[in-house]
C-alpha cells in the first residue's frame, strides 16, 4: 500500500515540474535582431580598434623608412661632396704646382735671354774697342782717321744686326716726337721746320724711340 501512495506522489508532482519548466521557458527572453546586430557592433567595434592600431603602427614604420631613407640619402650626397672637394683640392694643387714650375722656368729663361743678349751685345762691340786701341797706338794722321773710320763702321754694322735704327739727318723735316730742336736759325732760304744741323743722331728699334735726336732747326 505504502508502494502505491509513492507512486501516485510520483505521478502527481510529474505535472507540476512540467508545468515549471514550461513557465521558466516562457519567462526567459528570446534574442531579438536587435541583440544580436547590438553583439555584432560590440564585435566590430573591437575589430576597428585592431585595424586602427595596426594603421597607426604601420603609419610609424613607413615614417621612420622614410626617415631612414632620406638619411642614408644625405649621408651619400654628404660623401659624394665631400669626394668632389677633395678632388678639387687635389686639382687646385697640381696646377699650382705646374704654375710654379712654368713660373720658375719663364723666369728662367729670361734671365738666360737677357745674358745672351748681354754677351751678345759685348761680343759685337769688343772688335770696336780693339781698333780704338789699334788707332791710338799709332798715332795721329792719316792711320788714326783710318782706324776710327773702321770703328764707326763696325758700330753701324753692329746696330744693323740687333734692328737699331739710327734717324736725324740734314734737310729732314723736324718732328718734335723723335727730334730735340736744341738750337734756332733764322734762315729765308731754308724751309720752315727744317733741320739745319745734327749735333747727336737718334737711334729706335721698331717703334720704340731709344734715343732722340739733337738737331738745330729752321724757323
Amino acid at each position: 500500500m505504502t508502494e502505491n501512495l509513492n507512486q501516485e506522489e510520483a505521478i502527481q508532482d510529474t505535472p507540476s515540474e512540467q508545468n515549471a519548466d514550461l513557465t521558466q521557458q516562457t519567462t526567459e527572453p528570446e534574442a531579438t535582431p536587435q541583440d544580436e546586430l547590438s553583439g555584432q557592433e560590440s564585435t566590430g567595434g573591437h575589430d576597428g580598434d585592431n585595424q586602427e592600431e595596426k594603421e597607426g603602427l604601420e603609419d610609424k614604420k613607413d615614417k621612420k623608412e622614410c626617415k631612414e631613407s632620406k638619411k642614408r640619402e644625405l649621408q651619400k650626397q654628404v660623401e659624394q661632396l665631400t669626394a668632389a672637394l677633395a678632388e678639387e683640392k687635389d686639382r687646385y694643387a697640381r696646377m699650382f704646382a705646374e704654375y710654379e714650375n712654368f713660373r720658375r722656368r719663364s723666369q728662367k729663361e729670361r734671365e738666360n735671354v737677357y745674358a745672351d743678349a748681354y754677351a751678345e751685345a759685348l761680343g759685337e762691340v769688343m772688335p770696336m774697342v780693339d781698333n780704338l786701341e789699334r788707332a791710338l797706338q799709332c798715332g795721329e794722321g792719316e792711320q788714326l782717321h783710318k782706324g776710327l773710320e773702321m770703328v764707326m763702321n763696325q758700330f753701324q754694322e753692329m746696330l744693323k744686326k740687333l734692328g737699331i735704327e739710327t734717324f736725324g739727318e740734314k734737310g729732314d723735316t723736324f718732328d718734335p716726337n723723335i727730334h730735340h730742336a736744341i738750337m734756332h736759325e733764322d734762315d729765308e732760304n731754308l724751309p720752315e721746320n727744317s733741320i739745319v744741323e745734327v749735333f747727336q743722331r737718334g737711334y729706335k728699334k721698331g717703334e720704340r724711340i731709344i734715343r732722340c735726336a739733337m738737331v738745330k732747326v729752321a724757323n
